[in-house]
């Protein structure tokens, strides 16, 4: 009897090694090296899941999936060019945060109308693995780091291809401001007399004032006014300021829609006109303040006590009559314009710390601040001017210039993959 049991105990041994062994065959046969990257393996698990997965997403776009072969073949390009640019990111130290791959998941989440959580659930009620969304979306997010940190540098925009972009039909079109238009004209005869002109001013300022007393411009026009479109309630249509006469260009150039000009003599009389409606050519007015400041920072010679004391110190200092100037250039340890006398020349919003930002703003023309407390360190301002500044030029400029960079950046992404490939070991083994 224990010889048989001792037997029946082998036999079952024998039996789960046997089935181990296969079931490990199996699994080997089932996973394997599809492909050789460098230093990176690409396996068939890793395949089969991703061209699932594209599969998917074509078929929710309602897109004709491609044959099988063509897309395994085309996933599998993908894989490979992936698997090059994240061995660049590791050579090159990139990195993704979770800050900032959260940061994509709740963008992400928030274009669904969803919060993260839901988002996830979301994802899971479809059958997905939520971690492995998460790590793809890592990848991803981190090829494109990657491909900006690297392109970029090979891209150049000269002044040149600037100026040309800015003189091109396109970027006049945009540039140039269109108008929806409504005119009241009264109008005065070829051989009009002083007095004649006069009448027609009284009469085109005292229409003007029934306007800004509210009453409707359409409404007006056609009882009042002397032009051909008069029954049409004034209506002119959309005009681009440069077809217009100077003298009603220039008029029209600041209103906004539903603003109304002032009576504007011209040889065919007085002019009111209303803006409805405008499109392009807008102007970008910026308000900036000419400031000079003095930066004190803590050092191992001056404690953070002793630097705070000192910027109250140069303040009553510069109250009593001390040169602003003079004292940046001994004490600021601002390096690029403590040599300047603290000249920060013209700043605006969003290039200081918002500390800055604050002082700057509440602080009168001609005035000192008050020592304030940034992360750089003790800070004292003079103000010494404001105004508002039209931007549009230099908006414009780099509007052009991202453009120009834009074009350039999808032309040079293909080239510079088309080299990693190229430059890469790649060993293709039986995809199928």
């Amino acid at each position: 009897m224990i010889t048989s049991d001792k037997w029946l105990i082998r036999s079952l041994l024998t039996l789960v090694l046997t089935t181990l062994l296969s079931m490990n065959t199996q699994a080997q046969q089932l996973d394997r090296i599809i492909a050789v990257v460098n230093d990176d393996i690409i396996m068939k698990s890793e395949l089969d899941l991703r061209t699932q997965l594209i599969s998917e997403q074509i078929q929710m776009q309602g897109v004709q999936v491609p044959p099988a072969d063509i897309l395994r073949q085309q996933v599998l390009d993908r894989l490979i060019l992936d698997s090059l640019q994240l061995q660049i990111a590791e050579v090159q130290g990139l990195r993704i945060s979770d800050r900032q791959l959260n940061e994509t998941l709740e963008a992400i989440a928030a274009q669904n109308n969803l919060t993260l959580p839901e988002f996830r659930e979301a994802l899971i009620a479809e059958g997905q693995n939520y971690a492995q969304a998460r790590e793809q979306i890592r990848r991803e997010l981190l090829v494109s780091q990657v491909q900006q940190s690297n392109v970029n540098r090979r891209i150049q925009v000269s002044e040149q291809e600037i100026r040309n972009f800015l003189n091109s039909d396109a970027a006049q079109q945009q540039r140039q401001a269109e108008f929806l238009l409504s005119n009241i004209l009264i109008a005065l005869p070829s051989q009009a007399t002083p007095d004649m002109i006069q009448a027609a001013e009284r009469k085109a300022q005292e229409i003007y004032d029934t306007l800004m007393a509210g009453a409707e411009f359409a409404d007006t026009a056609v009882s009042v006014s002397n032009a051909p479109n008069a029954l049409n309630g004034g209506d002119l249509g959309w005009r681009d300021q440069n077809e217009l006469p100077e003298t009603l260009a220039a008029a029209i150039s600041n209103l906004q829609p539903g603003d109304i000009s002032r009576p504007i003599r011209t040889p065919g009389g007085f002019h009111i006109l209303q803006v409805r409606e405008r499109r392009g050519g807008e102007v970008t007015l910026v308000e900036q303040t000419l400031v000079s400041h003095i930066l004190l920072t803590p050092n191992e010679i001056r404690s953070e006590q002793q630097t705070r004391n000192l910027a109250y110190d140069l303040v009553t200092r510069i109250r009593d009559g001390q040169p602003f100037e003079n004292l940046a250039r001994r004490y600021s340890d601002d390096p690029g314009s403590g040599s300047q006398g603290g000249d920060l020349d013209w700043a605006q919003e969003g290039q200081m710390v918002p500390e800055f930002e604050q002082v700057m703003g509440r602080t009168p023309v001609g005035e000192v601040s008050e020592p304030f407390e940034s992360r750089f360190g003790w800070h004292i301002l003079w103000v010494r001017d404001r105004r508002t500044q039209d931007m549009s030029s230099t908006m414009m400029e780099n509007m052009a210039r991202n453009t120009i960079s834009q074009r350039k950046y999808n032309e040079e992404l293909d080239n510079w993959l088309r080299e990693l490939r190229s430059q890469a070991y790649v060993e293709i083994r039986n995809p199928g």
